[in-house]
């Protein structure tokens, strides 16, 4: 078999496994319901657009296939950031909504 055929393979299945394992990790670290259904959408739909990526790239003709490569450069750090934006948002919601449940209800002496 020859060396490129090979490092292709290992190196795509070292990068499917590291996906995988950022998923997971990425989903098991959360620390609410809210936030695990929230990386679970994130994590699905990052996994298609990269699946639709690839499949662009194998199918597409050689001159075109290249320019996938924008929207991929310009949508991807966007939608990291956006979702770590939402992250922290729904994060500092829960602590909110923790901290007035923690509090009493205190009512003024009258």
């Amino acid at each position: 078999m020859h060396p490129g055929v090979i490092g292709g393979i290992v190196g795509g299945a070292l990068g499917i496994a590291g996906g995988a394992l950022g998923t997971y990790f990425s989903i098991k670290n959360t620390k609410s319901l809210r936030e695990r259904a929230f990386m679970i959408k994130v994590s699905v739909v990052g996994w298609i657009a990269i699946l639709v990526f690839l499949g662009l790239m194998f199918s597409l003709p050689v001159p075109y296939r290249f320019f996938l490569w924008i929207p991929y450069g310009i949508l991807l750090p966007l939608a990291i950031v956006t979702g770590n934006r939402k992250l922290q948002k729904i994060r500092q919601e829960e602590s909110q909504n923790k901290s007035m449940q923690a509090t009493p209800n205190s009512e003024p002496d009258g």
